[in-house]
């Protein structure tokens, strides 16, 4: 199984900043592409950004400018650097990979996995 362990969750004022993080553990053979995904209140979750092994990143329109995200692919990290929040951004988010673990020395067929989520309040 591959972990994902989120931190970096809190309660921020409107116009402050948060940076998550996301740790993927395992018997991890390859990780591709890494992400952020959010739920608000009674809404469907969203992608917020993800970034494939090149660096290449995508975000939602709603977040550009405003969002960062990186990785660390020797460490299977992935951050999300989040400024200028807004009440709009509040949710919990959920890091995402898609990898491949390795089962009895044999690479299996890659998957989705998901963290736990850590919750972001935006308010004053």
């Amino acid at each position: 199984q591959v972990q994902l362990v989120e931190s970096g969750g809190g309660l921020v004022q409107p116009g402050g900043s948060l940076r998550l993080s996301c740790v993927a553990s395992g018997c991890i053979f390859s990780i591709y592409d890494m992400g952020w995904y959010r739920q608000p209140p009674g809404k469907r979750r969203e992608l917020v950004a993800n970034m494939d092994t090149g660096g290449s990143a995508k975000y939602v329109d709603s977040v550009k400018g405003r969002f960062t995200i990186s990785r660390t692919n020797a460490n299977h990290t992935v951050f999300l650097q989040m400024n200028s929040l807004k009440p709009e951004d509040t949710a919990v988010y959920y890091c995402n990979t898609r990898a491949s673990m390795v089962v009895g020395g044999i690479a299996q067929t890659p998957a989705d996995y998901w963290g736990q989520g850590t919750q972001v309040t935006v308010s004053s």
